[in-house]
């Protein structure tokens, strides 16, 4: 593996924010075995890692995994992700699965069974009042754990509000969560709705508290759209393992997908693809 000191410090490419970001965040979902990155084990994880852990500030358990993979197995990969910077984390569906059965205490316990080190909070089939929510962060921090807040349901009826997107924000900030994940259906919908609405959310003054949601299964056609609208510096979760290089690629307008924008000596607005209509 090549480090950054084996190479020429006199051709590279234009530098970006170095972890641990605030702002160009690349959230990882690991799938396990998947056709869109094969993350089910050591040897994959590792692999990945070795080339891309730069890249890669979180990387999210997809959803029952910590129940359907071997423990030893999390336990194991979980340390790979701690050990290269790397920030591993339950997903939401974990949690709302406890939260429905009550049995949140069994959900910490696991956690710490595994070593997983944070989990999400999300409300894509549940709804919490702002005391549960409040309540449930800080029971979480107060057993070691590092709360992710997820924004939105899986099936919204209307498009989301932004000033109520903003007060999320500024209340889970109290808790010390600097960054509010968005569902990508709400973006969906929102996109669809109002194309407006978009700038009128990346000119809010707490917009690079905010990660949007990507579709693996629309890379990279919806993410240059994103980083179109919102920037090379936005952050994005639900970042497939195999897209992780092309995607901090697409950032620096390496790709057909931005006509080489790093060629024309502006890679901060990607070229190429038409913005949401």
């Amino acid at each position: 593996m090549v480090s950054q000191s084996d190479t020429d410090p006199t051709f590279g490419l234009p530098p970006r924010g170095a972890k641990p970001r605030r702002r160009g965040i690349t959230s990882m979902i690991d799938f396990g075995p998947d056709e869109l990155g094969w993350t089910g084990g050591e040897r994959g994880i590792r692999d990945l890692l070795e080339v891309a852990a730069d890249y890669i500030d979180y990387a999210k358990i997809y959803a029952m995994n910590a129940l359907l993979i071997p423990a030893d197995t999390v336990k194991r990969t979980t340390r790979l992700y701690l050990d290269a910077g790397v920030a591993p984390f339950a997903g939401g569906i974990l949690f709302e699965y406890a939260w429905r059965r009550d049995q949140i205490e069994e959900l910490i316990s696991h956690l710490k069974r595994l070593g997983i080190p944070g989990l999400e909070i999300s409300e894509n089939y549940v709804t919490l009042t702002d005391d549960e929510r409040h309540c449930l962060i800080e029971r979480f921090q107060k057993n070691g754990l590092r709360v992710v807040y997820e924004f939105g349901r899986k099936n919204p009826e209307q498009p989301m509000s932004i000033p109520y997107l903003g007060e999320l924000v500024n209340a889970v900030a109290q808790h010390g969560i600097h960054h509010v994940t968005v569902e990508q259906c709400e973006i969906d919908l929102l996109a669809q709705e109002s194309p407006d609405a978009l700038r009128t959310l990346s000119a809010q003054p707490w917009f690079d508290h905010v990660v949007i949601e990507v579709d693996p299964y629309r890379f990279p056609e919806q993410h240059v759209k994103i980083l179109r609208d919102f920037g090379p510096e936005v952050n994005l979760a639900n970042v497939a393992p195999g897209q992780i290089l092309r995607l901090e690629g697409l950032r620096r307008g390496i790709g057909r997908a931005v006509n080489y924008s790093l060629l024309s000596g502006d890679a901060s607005r990607p070229a190429g693809i038409n913005q949401y209509k």
